[in-house]
């Protein structure tokens, strides 16, 4: 019942190792204004690409995650249900028809067509160009009801691939990027790439105050959850006895408690904050960055710039 701590998604967690010399992972020593960076090309580079090039990013996430270092037991629950969850999401857009367009108008009258016979010695006339459909199973039997054939066209296949292989790259990358990387870390890097916005008046400070003060919520929300999940749990309530009605009640009054929790949370939070006089640290002192940048942090920086170069040349395939 403990899933908080079973499925630490989106939530920076410590390994013990990583101020040894030599130890930890070297996704949690790299620059973080470099992994974000490369976030924000896994979440852009997937528009208007080709399947080729979404495949080959989520086999690039899954290798960055093998040697990245991490613990096993970061990833190996989360992983598994997130790829469950992109085949399923994928399967269901290969599967259910797609929506066709109105069929077009002629152009020109039918008297026109002339079909013109084949020499003696000629081939006969083979269909060109390649098949629309790409799997035909049917007609299915679902009882005393017969169903229409399940048909994977091109276009469907397409849709099935775009959204499990995007589903796949927005999840995953950013789980990494937050497994990896402290909230103050996050919120110093932000604060970094927008420090040209102060010109204009931006408050970059604030800003990043309200995205840390986010973070630090996070695992107080899934908390909330997880208790209410656990009061329901222990009076062994059972959702097929009470009905539809009664369970969709049921469902409200949790979320209504959970909403409230929450905002109970919130409220405590500012409390303290007003009681302190209302202040925060600008983002320079939550991190002090590395004086020069790692090799590892050049080198990813150069993978960068080869993985946007291949995006140019063959990112449509």
């Amino acid at each position: 019942m403990d899933w908080l701590r079973q499925l630490p998604i989106g939530q920076y967690v410590d390994d013990g190792e990583s101020g040894r010399e030599g130890g930890g992972s070297w996704l949690k020593r790299l620059d973080p204004r470099v992994k974000l960076v490369w976030t924000v090309a896994f979440l852009v580079t997937p528009i208007l690409a080709g399947p080729l090039w979404r495949l080959s990013l989520v086999g690039l996430l899954l290798l960055i995650t093998a040697v990245s270092g991490l613990p096993w037991r970061l990833w190996r629950q989360s992983l598994p249900l997130l790829i469950a969850l992109a085949l399923l999401v994928g399967l269901l857009s290969a599967l259910l028809p797609a929506a066709g367009g109105a069929p077009a108008s002629l152009q020109r009258p039918p008297g026109e067509l002339r079909l013109v016979p084949g020499s003696a010695g000629a081939p006969p006339p083979s269909r060109a160009g390649l098949s629309w459909e790409l799997v035909r199973w049917g007609p299915v039997m679902a009882g005393p009801l017969e169903l229409g054939p399940l048909v994977v066209t091109r276009r469907s296949a397409e849709l099935g691939i775009n959204g499990a292989t995007l589903l796949f790259t927005v999840i995953h990358s950013a789980n990494l990027l937050l497994l990896s990387t402290p909230p103050e870390e996050l919120v110093w890097t932000i604060a970094w790439w927008l420090a040209p916005l102060k010109a204009l008046g931006w408050p970059v400070e604030r800003l990043g105050f309200t995205l840390l003060l986010s973070l630090r919520f996070l695992p107080l929300v899934q908390e909330e959850l997880q208790n209410l999940l656990r009061s329901i749990a222990t009076r062994a309530v059972s959702l097929r006895r009470l009905g539809w009605k009664a369970s969709l009640g049921l469902v409200l009054a949790v979320g209504e408690r959970l909403l409230a929790n929450v905002l109970l949370r919130s409220e405590q939070g500012a409390e303290a904050l007003m009681a302190r006089g209302g202040m925060w640290l600008p983002p320079d002192r939550l991190h002090q960055p590395a004086a020069t940048p790692t090799g590892a942090s050049l080198a990813a920086v150069l993978a960068l710039a080869v993985l946007l170069a291949l995006r140019w040349k063959v990112g449509a395939l």
